[in-house]
């Protein structure tokens, strides 16, 4: 899997990989407690979207909506 340029090695199990996505899930969910963090939802998400389809397909919507808007942003920034 890679993350923002960065190759992160994932387990080859489907269970583990999923079990690993629920955990950082959940463990995002209490991000206000010390080191665990609001950061772990989005990348549990990524994780889970390995095997389940229907994450996959909201990260991928949640992916075009992104870059559409960050094109639109860069156009109008280069107008100015």
């Amino acid at each position: 899997m890679s993350i923002l340029g960065r190759r992160v090695p994932l387990p080859q199990s489907r269970w583990l990989r999923m079990t690993i996505g629920v955990l950082m899930v959940l463990g995002g969910l209490l991000g206000f407690l010390p080191i665990l963090g609001f950061w772990m939802v989005p990348v549990g998400l990524v994780v889970l979207s390995i095997d389940l389809p229907y994450v996959r397909r909201f990260r991928r919507r949640f992916e075009v909506w992104g870059i559409r808007k960050y094109k639109a942003w860069r156009a109008k920034r280069a107008r100015r």
